[in-house]
């Protein structure tokens, strides 16, 4: 085994009150690619800041190789001092990085360099960031939630990224199916401390359902050991127990112990509240379309959605998902085409900004609008902080002003709201973002058991996987043009009918150019067996193919010429992009020159010899 690169024993981290890590640890050694899972508010965040040595331990030991770099994720990057993100990213290089390597991770994270970071929205922060930590290529990389605001092809390039790169990998994040790709051991932290699993995230549920399965056995066997030893103070010999003074002190050891055990944290327990039945018709809409600033976002667009339907809606960011739900929800007229919306229809909004909430409210405030302490659930009273108990927060929170919450518990009271109100049409804009593990298992048992409608926007695969019906995708993915397709099922079952059709082009194009092989085919032999020698059009190009590859070598010299200059994706990211398009296509062309050469010479000299 080799020696750790980074260590964390035994660290102690209170803010006042139960301690928030109570022995807590972390070891990483070179190629570890651990994730780090656990409740929201369970010191994740924090302990990752205190391995990039951001926040310090009250007590415990902390170890960095000496050594060895360390680069972390930030979740709210500092640009001040930076005019363009390709000077952020390159301010993480150290002595004798590639510098070329910005400008890779730049291009396939969407980002041009030239950006002014000051106008950058929430996602296109997380790339830049990303580009930062990912160039230097660290000896330990930690991350905090890097898919956060990543659409689908970005989050599978970075997949294949950490996959291969060389940095040991402390990872943080929500979405189940990257971590299983990436992850090769996980660390959990519950309740303060921390256990490690030297496997992948696919294997760690049915370990902690293990754990703590036997976690509460041992807890059933310490609570029978009690009342053994309490019979035993009531009914034993006086004199024989005042002699056994160590047992009496044993005694009191257990049932300590007993008393102190915190148990697993409790399950989020929630199902929506039912309106009246809509009608069996929710949305119908006939050729739509929407169109930019002359770009084509929705192209004649036409769908049924019926009462029960759960709709995933996917693609890259700026393909138009949000446009597309607007559209079909009636939030946002479409330029041609009609939308009806069916009868007897309450929707209900998980908006993706989360510009639904007041930072001045307070939780119990917001949950019941301002009405008292109590509000209707599914036709019930419900006082606010048993209701809140429902998701995960304290009584004591009620009073908790919202600003003070994190990411993902801001997430859970908004999913509580929504929860509370009538609804038959759920709309959720990436609902995922920043919640635990645990509460998007409740997400996908409410959206799965609803009776109501669904449609939702999503980047997280295996959350789409477990609840969608059917997938609204661009029809093409690396250009959208403004088509969309609906294909039955989930994301894997989109990508299967996806690939089955690209098959079946192919075999198409394969068939429809064998009758122009055989024809080329016999043409050869016809020529090879009748006069002896080559027509005058194969002459011709046997004689000028020589000059054309020299001109397409020539051509891809001058642009590889061209796209050697380190500035020039820089300066003028088009040219780039442009040049680069103009060597593929001259490859191309070159490879099919050479191979027609190749047969017209080798005709040639069957003829001639």
């Amino acid at each position: 085994m080799a020696p750790p690169i980074l260590k964390l024993d035994d660290i102690f981290l209170s803010f006042g009150g139960a301690p928030l890590l109570a022995g807590a640890g972390l070891q990483v050694e070179p190629g570890d690619k651990i994730c780090l899972v656990g409740r929201n508010g369970s010191g994740k965040s924090t302990l990752l800041k205190i391995a990039a040595g951001l926040v310090e331990a009250q007590s415990g030991d902390v170890f960095r190789h000496p050594s060895s770099t360390v680069r972390y994720l930030e979740q709210a990057p500092d640009f001040a001092d930076y005019k363009t993100v390709a000077a952020y990213a390159e301010a993480g290089l150290g002595p004798g990085d590639d510098p070329y390597r910005v400008i890779y991770l730049l291009s396939h994270l969407g980002l041009t360099g030239e950006e002014d970071p000051r106008t950058l929205s929430g996602g296109e922060a997380r790339r830049a960031a990303l580009a930062r930590v990912l160039a230097p290529e660290p000896d330990i990389l930690l991350l905090d939630e890097p898919t956060n605001h990543l659409d689908l092809p970005t989050i599978e390039w970075l997949e294949g990224e950490l996959q291969k790169s060389r940095s040991a990998l402390v990872l943080i994040s929500h979405d189940r199916r990257f971590l299983e790709k990436v992850s090769t051991a996980t660390v959990w932290l519950d309740r303060g401390t921390s256990r490690r699993l030297d496997r992948g995230f696919a294997f760690f549920e049915a370990w902690r359902d293990q754990v703590l399965e036997a976690e509460e056995l041992e807890q059933h066997k310490l609570g029978k050991a009690i009342e053994r030893e309490e019979h035993w103070l009531r009914y034993g010999v006086t004199a024989r127990r005042k002699r056994n003074m160590r047992r009496l002190g044993e005694l009191q050891d257990m049932r300590a112990r007993h008393r102190g055990h915190k148990g697993a944290l409790g399950t989020v327990q929630a199902a929506a509240s039912d309106a009246q039945e809509s009608g069996k018709l929710v949305i119908e809409a006939d050729k739509i379309t929407k169109v930019y600033d002359e770009r084509v976002i929705v192209a004649p667009f036409s769908i049924r959605v019926h009462r029960g339907d759960c709709i995933g809606l996917v693609g890259p960011n700026g393909a138009g998902k949000t446009t597309l739900l607007k559209m079909l929800t009636g939030q946002l007229a479409a330029d041609s085409g009609t939308v009806k919306l069916g009868t007897n229809l309450e929707i209900a909004t998980l908006d993706q900004k989360r510009e639904d909430l007041n930072p001045e409210d307070t939780l119990a405030n917001y949950l019941t609008d301002g009405r008292g302490e109590n509000l209707l659930v599914n036709g019930e009273q419900r006082h606010v902080t048993g209701y809140m108990k429902e998701f995960l927060f304290q009584p004591e929170q009620a009073r908790t002003p919202i600003k003070n919450l994190s990411g993902g518990e801001r997430a859970r009271l908004i999913l509580a709201r929504i929860l509370s109100r009538p609804t038959n049409l759920l709309i959720l804009d990436e609902p995922t973002n920043d919640l635990d593990i645990e509460t998007l298992d409740l997400l996908q048992e409410i959206v799965a058991g609803f009776n109501g409608t669904v449609i939702l926007v999503s980047h997280d695969r295996d959350f789409l996987d477990r609840t969608v019906t059917s997938t609204i995708a661009p029809a093409n993915p690396e250009e959208p043009d403004g088509r969309w397709i609906e294909y039955a099922g989930g994301y894997s079952d989109m990508l299967a009918q996806r690939k089955g059709a690209i098959d079946e082009r192919k075999r198409a194009e394969k068939a429809a150019e064998k009758p122009k092989a055989a024809e080329t085919s016999a043409a050869t032999a016809e020529a090879s067996k009748g006069k002896g020698k080559l027509s005058y059009k194969q002459k011709f190009a046997l004689e000028n193919l020589p000059k054309e590859m020299a001109k397409a070598e020539a051509d891809i010299a001058a642009r590889e010429q061209k796209m050697a200059d380190p500035n020039l994706f820089a300066k003028d990211p088009a040219s780039f992009n442009r040049l680069a398009a103009e060597m593929e296509k001259l490859r191309d062309s070159l490879t099919k020159m050479e191979e027609e050469w190749l047969e017209l010479e080798m005709l040639r000299e069957e003829l001639e010899g």
